[in-house]
């Protein structure tokens, strides 16, 4: 058998430290109370000089604990093991001046254990389990017993503190132990979210891999094709009508081979760190027209929520492609013009895309680009998933709200850069 330190550090011991910490606090109280009203109210003459003493340097011990662990920004699982292990040596040092092994209370050397096998490793464990074993071997032997004349009174006594100890007991148990499962299913869902998210990232690299081979196989066709255009133009037995269709024609050949163009950038030729920081009201008018070019049917307007000079904002194509996007996918749930409000505060940037449309479909609010839609007439389902890892990506959130006014809104945040 593999055995491992006990000097190991862990974010999570240092949580399980402070609920330490606070339910030695019940303890000592409680240990107090009872040293205080046995003699009077349970006529057991107990030695208190020595257990308030005891009581005394492990309410010392205790405060200092306190003090230090907010110092801590992590704890070792040794840390751990010597806060146990001295509570094991107080609990026996108590029970030493009280009976030892026959006094009920001696059940309290159980919740400590209980945390070492919840919070530690194996061999912290065992180590906490022999130190137990032996004080409660040690006391069975070694101990200043009671003063009970009385048989009756004494065993009617120790089915007190027996519940008692019972009742401690479980209390201190269940309460750690549900502290500790509901941190557990904090990790298992944050693991859960991180997992989802590296399957998105890795989905969005690849199609980005499958994106740059695209780009770099259309070239030819499109070079094809603009010069099969340009030599229609120089025809000028055509009809005038033929003349315009071939200038859009050739517009439309342009905008594809900036698309091209930005996409191979996107898949990684071009640095963040080299891209401008414009204006934001300057940078997304821009890609506003630079959109129209592409559609010159739909129709927008922007509007400026806010006061004031505009932040810079990078110029990053992915978050273009994400803007472009969302910009198709307004444009094509309505012909009328769409509203692109630009606003920002102290905490951040917002871009938002609002079309009068008939709302976002239950399924794209229910997964809000977490996961690809089926493919469709209009695309392949995944330009959400798209839009929504290149934001993330940026540091930014993107929400798919449905206003009461109706219509559908996409929200943008993003973080202030310093230029």
């Amino acid at each position: 058998m593999r055995f491992f330190p006990c000097t190991t550090d862990d974010a999570d011991q240092q949580a399980n430290l402070r609920r330490l910490i606070a339910a030695r606090w019940i303890v000592l109280a409680a240990m107090t109370a009872l040293t205080l009203i046995a003699p009077g109210n349970l006529d057991i003459a107990l030695p208190q000089t020595p257990l308030f003493a005891v009581l005394t340097i492990a309410a010392a011990f205790n405060a200092l604990s306190q003090r230090r662990w907010r110092k801590l920004s992590r704890a070792s699982s040794g840390e751990l093991l010597s806060q146990i292990l001295f509570d094991i040596a107080a609990l026996s040092a108590l029970m030493f001046f009280s009976g030892g092994a026959t006094n009920p209370l001696i059940s309290l050397l159980l919740p400590p254990l209980a945390v070492a096998a919840l919070t530690l490793p194996l061999p912290c464990v065992l180590a906490a389990g022999a130190t137990a074993i032996a004080a409660y071997s040690l006391l069975l032997i070694v101990y200043i017993p009671l003063p009970l004349a009385d048989a009756a009174r004494a065993t009617q006594l120790h089915l007190t503190g027996m519940w008692l100890t019972f009742a401690v007991s479980a209390v201190m148990i269940v309460w750690f132990v549900v502290r500790l499962t509901a941190l557990i299913r904090q990790r298992d869902a944050e693991l859960a979210a991180a997992r989802e998210q590296a399957l998105r990232d890795e989905r969005v690299l690849a199609m980005g891999t499958l994106a740059a081979g695209a780009a770099h196989e259309l070239g030819t066709p499109l070079a094809t094709m603009s010069l099969l255009v340009g030599e229609l133009a120089a025809d000028h037995n055509l009809a005038p009508a033929l003349q315009d269709d071939i200038a859009l024609l050739r517009q439309q050949i342009s905008v594809c081979k900036e698309i091209i163009t930005g996409l191979s950038r996107r898949a990684g030729a071009e640095r963040l760190d080299s891209q401008p920081l414009p204006a934001a009201d300057r940078w997304l008018d821009g890609l506003r027209q630079h959109w129209h070019a592409s559609r010159p049917q739909a129709a927008s307007r922007l509007i400026i929520g806010a006061d004031g000079p505009a932040p810079p904002i990078v110029a990053d194509p992915r978050l273009e492609q994400a803007l472009l996007n969302l910009l198709n996918n307004a444009a094509n749930a309505t012909p009328q013009p769409l509203d692109i409000r630009l606003s920002w505060g102290s905490d951040g940037l917002c871009i938002d895309i609002r079309d009068h449309g008939p709302g976002f479909p239950p399924a794209v609010l229910g997964n809000a680009g977490q996961r690809g839609l089926p493919a469709h007439a209009g695309g392949s389902g995944m330009g959400l998933v798209l839009t929504r890892a290149a934001i993330e990506q940026l540091g930014g959130k993107l929400s798919l709200i449905n206003p009461d006014e109706g219509g559908a809104l996409a929200r943008i945040e993003l973080p202030l850069i310093t230029p």
